[in-house]
């Protein structure tokens, strides 16, 4: 893959989804920095996840997206920034764009789905909702959730017996209560995104192989704001797990066309 030069001040944002932490991302982060030489990258935990598995999630998806913003001057970021982020974490993306417009110079928007684009049976598939309900409404074991969650979520995983032991490792020593599993589950439900892009530098990837969420919410999107939209042939959920190379390159090839059409919102060009 052929690596765009950037400018060493940008900073790419990493948001995970429902109940997960920056851990999850494996080695993309990495990836992505080496990938985008002086470029920075930071994962984000949202509140009730992870490191701040001890805290209450926030009550819908402008709050997190404020939180988001906070900690962007808590940790003297310079804004704006690139933000990558996957199903709920995109949604909190286009809230923090639409909210705090000087954060957000650019996003990736990764298996996302937002009201009022797409209706509910295709935002999270009927298929699934017996087992969510089992898996949320019971005393599912620590083991039962992780693999469930893998095989919702992954397509490509070759290893995922390792995989499972090390999800099973964070779980048990930073959980996530049921209760913000359940709040983050309803404001993502809730989420209602602008009628119009809440800023002009947008990239949409979707894994035609998605058991969770319908790749046509993205496609739905990409007509709505007239976005660019790339979809892996058999990719998952968690697309930046299953085939890191292949968003990696994808992110490559649109910067790459941002350049040539003009500069990005932060006046700089990848």
């Amino acid at each position: 893959m052929s690596s765009a030069a950037v400018p060493s001040t940008v900073t790419w944002i990493l948001l995970r989804g429902l109940t997960r932490e920056a851990r999850h991302w494996g080695g993309f982060p990495q990836q992505l920095g080496e990938a985008f030489p002086g470029a920075s990258v930071i994962c984000l935990d949202l509140p009730g996840n992870g490191r701040l598995n001890g805290r209450a999630s926030p009550p819908n998806v402008e709050a997190m997206a404020d939180y988001c913003h906070a900690e962007l001057a808590k940790l003297d970021i310079a804004a704006p920034c690139r933000v990558l982020a996957m199903s709920l974490g995109a949604m909190v993306a286009v809230a923090w764009a639409q909210r705090h417009p000087d954060d957000v110079a650019a996003a990736v928007l990764i298996n996302t789905s937002l009201r009022p684009f797409s209706p509910f049976y295709r935002r999270l598939r009927p298929a699934n909702y017996p087992r969510l309900l089992r898996l949320f409404g019971s005393r599912a074991s620590d083991r039962e959730m992780e693999t469930a969650i893998l095989e919702l979520t992954t397509r490509l995983q070759r290893n995922s017996a390792a995989l499972i032991e090390r999800w099973l490792h964070w779980r048990r020593q930073n959980p996530v209560s049921r209760r913000n599993a359940l709040i983050q589950l309803l404001a993502a439900a809730r989420y209602r995104a602008p009628r119009k892009p809440p800023l002009g530098h947008l990239l949409l990837l979707a894994g035609a192989g998605d058991a969770l969420v319908d790749p046509r919410c993205s496609q739905a999107l990409a007509v709505c704001w007239n976005l660019p939209l790339a979809v892996h042939p058999g990719a998952g959920h968690d697309l930046p797990l299953d085939d890191s190379t292949w968003v990696l390159e994808e992110i490559a090839r649109w910067l790459a066309g941002s350049a040539s059409s003009g500069p990005e919102g932060d006046g700089s060009a990848a």
